[in-house]
């Protein structure tokens, strides 16, 4: 099944060019079908980049769906042209009166500020609060799950002595757990931050089931009991030059940067890196958007189930 776009979105073409079915609005107003309202908060800073990393990994559902993308109003996104933002995206008080079925809050490079410090950390408070009664299930990606963790669970971060950063090898500990189904016992998933979760505190959480954990990168993929909120500390969106980009921009800058681990073939930046997550991503964004979004979302929209109709059907996943 296809992924809706807006008219004119400038990954369209890429995704087109990778014979990923993709229709614009003219041609999804002619089918009668109910697409699932999916909404994005772009979060990274080369936004072109992260849509297309997030088309992708979308459009590999048998389900349909229309995507919108959110920014935040009090920040000043400097690395995306103007025109592209005022075309595509809406500050969150445009769209804070719609329900969605899924919301997807991305990663940002601001994780070695405390939270109340990030420019926009009241503005994505509300966007937290609005997601509990608003949308079906939320995915949240590296500092948007960091920051969701610590907004719904007083889940703290912290800093890392050096940068976590490469490919890591994860296990499942749920297999039980829908979200989990399709997972290899071994996965792999790209990770690129400077903090980490509070492990303590996450196995102290009786509403979060840890799905995937790496004994270097963390708790990675984590559920609330719900079903609401899904939590993933890497990037498995991220495409397969995505962190060979960052390591050249950071060694163009004077940074002082690590290769990324496990990622070039004998660690050899002048060689083709390996693309070992694509699988594992698809897995995930396929099994949230069926068993947590599509099976649990009511047809007719503003009919959100309350949370213990989010338990009750969580538990029917299970059973």
């Amino acid at each position: 099944m296809p992924i809706k776009v807006k008219n004119g979105l400038p990954a369209r073409e890429n995704l087109e060019r990778e014979n990923i079915f993709v229709v614009d609005e003219d041609r999804a107003l002619h089918q009668d079908i109910r697409p699932l309202q999916v909404c994005i908060l772009n979060l990274m800073p080369l936004k072109e980049d992260t849509e297309l990393h997030l088309l992708r990994v979308l459009s590999n559902t048998p389900l349909q769906i229309d995507v919108s993308f959110m920014q935040m109003s009090t920040h000043h996104a400097s690395n995306t042209s103007p025109n592209h933002l005022n075309r595509f995206y809406h500050p969150f008080h445009e769209l804070e009166k719609n329900t969605y079925d899924g919301l997807i809050i991305t990663g940002a490079p601001v994780e070695q500020l405390p939270f109340e410090e990030v420019d926009y950390w009241e503005e994505i408070c509300e966007v937290f609060k609005w997601s509990k009664t608003n949308v079906t299930s939320t995915y949240h990606i590296c500092w948007g799950a960091q920051a969701g963790l610590y907004f719904h669970y007083g889940i703290n971060k912290l800093p890392l002595t050096r940068k976590l950063f490469g490919v890591y090898r994860h296990r499942v500990l749920n297999r039980k757990v829908p979200l989990a189904r399709g997972l290899d016992d071994v996965f792999m998933l790209p990770h690129s931050r400077y903090t980490s979760l509070d492990e303590e505190q996450v196995a102290a959480c009786p509403d979060l089931t840890i799905i995937g954990e790496s004994e270097i990168a963390g708790s990675a993929v984590l559920l609330s009991a719900d079903g609401k909120n899904v939590f993933i500390t890497g990037h498995s969106e991220y495409d397969r030059y995505t962190l060979d980009k960052e390591y050249r921009r950071d060694l163009d800058k004077g940074l002082e940067i690590a290769m990324p681990e496990h990622y070039y073939p004998g660690d050899n930046p002048a060689k083709k890196p390996l693309l070992s997550w694509r699988a594992t991503s698809n897995c995930l964004y396929t099994n949230w958007l069926n068993y947590y979004v599509y099976q649990n979302t009511p047809y007719q929209w503003g009919q959100i189930l309350g949370e213990e109709g989010h338990r009750e059907a969580a538990r029917a996943l299970t059973q």
